[in-house]
């Protein structure tokens, strides 16, 4: 790990719970970026706006925290044609479990969801043998 930074990772933390708890407190809704972006493509009377306020906060999260020295991570050089392969069993993984990291691993953990341990070790595990395969044999 070259550029580990303890404390923006513990604050980037902190704002991803309270963004949680947040959203759970006020709309009573799971904070799982999967599950809100698609509620946007199947829209229920008043349920779209706080989906695209959510979304549009992201996003300008990152804007507002580059003049303060933040920096967005850079995608590394690699085949278009893998990143949307990539992307798409993402997709595919995030359907068939129901959920993906933020709603498991944030959200569903913090609830003491059974079906979340068992997602986020899931995805922990594969995410292990993915980076092993790639650092260590050569693979992908």
């Amino acid at each position: 790990m070259e550029n580990f930074t303890p404390w923006s990772a513990l604050a980037g933390g902190a704002l991803l719970g309270l963004s949680a708890v947040i959203l759970l407190l006020f709309r009573g809704r799971i904070a799982g970026i999967s599950g809100i972006l698609s509620g946007l493509f199947t829209p229920h009377k008043g349920d779209t706006s706080w989906r695209v306020l959510f979304l549009v906060g992201m996003m300008l999260g990152a804007v507002i925290l580059l003049p303060m020295g933040f920096s967005i991570a850079k995608v590394p050089q690699g085949s278009t044609l893998l990143y949307v392969l990539a992307g798409l069993l993402v997709g595919i993984g995030t359907k068939l479990g129901n959920g993906c990291t933020s709603g498991h691993g944030i959200c569903g953990m913090g609830r003491f969801s059974v079906r979340s341990v068992v997602a986020t070790v899931v995805f922990m595990g594969v995410a292990i043998l993915v980076v092993l395969l790639r650092e260590q044999l050569g693979w992908f």
